[in-house]
């Protein structure tokens, strides 16, 4: 009965508007507060930051928008010191004002590691173990010795270097190498298309050397193999430690594509071509 009293009155209905109204005046305020607080709307581009030092995002007044922290190092001689190698979030990505922008930069030196022991391994596992701890795998030097391809000794500059010695990341580690009982010829692995740091790794582990490198345009950036010597598709086969020249052009400069059509047919191109290259045991 009080329930149904209530409704023929007045007053009640202006409470129930006021609480309404209110209501919603209340909503509104705290979507706006909740606006500011996130800056919705206020999105920006990302730009692309790499190659640009921290001093340089400064003067350009990239810190009036982004707040920029140092999160890891890398060395590569190729690139500024000090400059970004790489950004998170990535160039054209959407984000707001003062968000935090994740940079990797060069470092000055290269970080060290502890030189791994190499000696009695494979050198298929020697490689392996060198690109683990960051290591590049120089001259592979073959010698008189029973186990055909495995790692007698270990050497920097010339002089042997003993397990555990603290060395820069990126060094080159020189192995000598057994030849085994019988003489035995690797074929030339496939190069033709791949990056210098492939084509390394593809002879290293075909038991073979790097010998010259002749870059034919100024963009090494992009350099990949253009031809060997002796001849990519030669069939001639090597000796043990045997030495490869390499030209290279730039894949921006160049249609690699067309190319190993033209090399090889038209159903291989640039993009479908896998060839494993084993070295023997």
């Amino acid at each position: 009965m009080g329930f149904f009293y209530f409704l023929k009155k007045k007053n009640f209905y202006k409470h129930v508007l006021i609480a309404v109204i209110l209501t919603v005046i209340l909503l509104w305020v705290s979507l706006k507060l909740l606006d500011i607080y996130t800056r919705h709307g206020d999105v920006y581009v990302v730009p692309d930051f790499k190659g640009k030092t921290l001093s340089d995002l400064k003067q350009e007044g990239f810190d009036d928008y982004f707040t920029f922290q140092v999160v890891d190092s890398v060395y590569d001689k190729t690139l500024p010191k000090g400059s970004v190698f790489m950004q998170n979030p990535e160039a054209g990505a959407k984000i707001k004002k003062g968000r935090r922008m994740y940079l990797t930069i060069v470092a000055a030196m290269p970080k060290k590691t502890a030189m791994p022991d190499l000696k009695n391994l494979s050198l298929r596992q020697a490689l392996v173990t060198l690109e683990v701890n960051d290591l590049k795998a120089g001259k592979l030097k073959y010698v008189n010795y029973f186990a055909r391809n495995a790692v007698i000794d270990q050497l920097i500059n010339g002089e042997p270097i003993e397990p555990g010695t603290e060395i820069y990341r990126g060094s080159s580690v020189d192995l000598v190498v057994g030849k085994g009982k019988m003489q035995v010829s690797v074929p030339l692995p496939f190069l033709i298309g791949k990056t210098p740091e492939e084509a390394r790794h593809d002879l290293h582990f075909a038991s073979l050397n790097v010998g010259k490198e002749i870059y034919m345009d100024d963009d090494k950036k992009n350099a990949k193999v253009y031809k060997t010597q002796p001849s990519q598709l030669s069939g001639v086969n090597l000796k043990l430690g045997g030495t490869v020249n390499i030209w290279y052009r730039s894949s921006e400069l160049f249609d690699f594509d067309s190319y190993l059509n033209k090399i090889l047919g038209d159903t291989v191109t640039a993009g479908s071509l896998n060839i494993n290259n084993n070295s023997p045991e």
